[in-house]
């Protein structure tokens, strides 16, 4: 699977561990990029982490 960010949004709402949320939004402002995405990227690489393989079809 190919996991693209696109300009299609849906809110999501969760609750994170504080000193995880302080550690992300620390990294946002050292990398001056928006937390969102920030938090696509983790998202994105933990699906490519856990996908599995394609099963190949017989001809």
């Amino acid at each position: 699977m190919n996991y693209k960010i696109t300009m299609t949004r849906k809110n999501i709402s969760t609750r994170i561990d504080n000193d995880l949320q302080k550690s992300i939004k620390k990294l946002a402002i050292d990398l001056e990029k928006p937390l969102n995405d920030l938090l696509e990227e983790a998202i994105q690489d933990l699906l490519k982490k856990y996908e599995k393989p394609e099963k190949k079809t017989k001809k």
